[in-house]
């Protein structure tokens, strides 16, 4: 039958793209996931890592015949804040994170402290030379000291770029992934069985959708990091978008791939916190992934947010190239290729 006259026929992923888009912006939640929360976050954090004095590392010294003398001593010291307590009383300070190191009674003192924590294994260096100068020990020299608080050399600035990568991987796998399950819960996918459209025009039209928001997403927490962190932005700002947009392309294929087959909210949350849960672990948002054994190395790096991370902190802070963050980009575009391939596949309608 032919369509009246006067009425607009549009491409049915013209259509799907649209009621996408429309889903999205009606939704308020959505909009704070994507928009607000991101940059509460990086205020809270740029707040407790902004650039101020190291606080004075907690030490506790056990009560004896020389815990004084000690006391007194390790008070000159600007990096320490001993006190000083029983023996019962400094252990359980220690373990509860109170203290990060205890000064026995014996002597010679025994430095009682976790070598795992780096407050800790500063605390120990601090405390002995305190007590050793205190015992009559003379130092060779007084080396100088530069700090670093710079822009583009602080931990807040190596934050940023791993917040960002972090939001493009949640609003693309739970933006994406939610929608599909929720309209196949509610019979909406059935619906669009009988509509002329295929599957590959429903994923493609959630694909696109995704994008539409992805510079004023990155956009907004890039511009509050510049102005209200002075994080520096050193590279391309079009190579910083072709960056991100590899990587929304890369986890919105993930979401695709991840939501094509449950039929509950249960069924792809479970899913999805598999699939990123090692990324938020292993891909260097909060810490380098050089932290990790060389053994597992080689899965650290062929993970898509580790890829995004090392590309965004490149261009962001070191102000690299093109042909520097070709390797990640090609990462990005095998998972995002990979997973909507599989989705397509693996997908169905109820």
């Amino acid at each position: 039958m032919p369509e009246p006259r006067g009425t607009e026929v549009r491409h049915p992923l013209v259509e799907l793209t649209l009621a996408r888009v429309r889903e999205l912006v009606r939704e308020p939640e959505a909009v704070f996931w994507v928009f607000v929360f991101p940059i509460v976050l990086t205020a809270i954090l740029g707040l407790a890592f902004r650039s101020r004095p190291p606080e004075a590392l907690p030490v506790a010294v056990v009560e004896g015949p020389a815990s004084a003398a000690r006391l007194a001593a390790l008070s000159s010291e600007p990096a320490l804040k001993p006190e000083a307590l029983g023996e019962a009383q400094a252990r359980a300070a220690l373990a509860r994170g109170r203290v990060v190191l205890v000064v026995s009674a014996g002597e010679p003192p025994e430095y009682v402290y976790d070598p795992t924590q780096p407050e800790s294994r500063a605390a120990r260096l601090a405390v002995d030379a305190a007590l050793q100068r205190a015992a009559g020990r003379q130092d060779s020299f007084t080396p100088g000291a530069v700090e670093i608080t710079e822009p583009g050399a602080r931990y807040v600035d190596f934050l940023v770029p791993g917040l960002l990568g972090m939001n493009l991987m949640g609003t693309g796998m739970w933006g994406v992934g939610f929608s599909l399950v929720v309209a196949r819960n509610g019979k909406l996918l059935k619906r669009l069985v009988a509509a002329p459209a295929r599957r590959s025009q429903l994923l493609a039209a959630q694909l696109i959708a995704r994008l539409v928001f992805l510079v004023p997403e990155a956009g907004a927490l890039l511009l509050f990091a510049w102005l209200a962190l002075d994080v520096p932005m050193r590279g391309s700002a079009l190579l910083l978008g072709a960056v991100s947009l590899f990587g929304a392309l890369a986890f919105t294929g993930l979401g695709l791939l991840t939501a094509a087959r449950p039929r509950t909210i249960e069924g792809v949350s479970g899913i999805m916190n598999l699939v990123m849960v090692p990324m938020w672990v292993f891909s260097g948002i909060f810490f380098s992934t050089e932290r990790f054994p060389a053994a597992i190395q080689p899965f650290v790096q062929a993970l898509p947010l580790t890829a995004l991370n090392d590309a965004l902190r490149g261009v962001i802070l070191q102000g690299t190239g093109l042909s520097a963050v070709l390797p990640e980009m090609a990462i990005l575009t095998v998972w995002g290729v990979l997973s909507f391939v599989l989705a397509l596949k693996f997908f169905r309608w109820q």
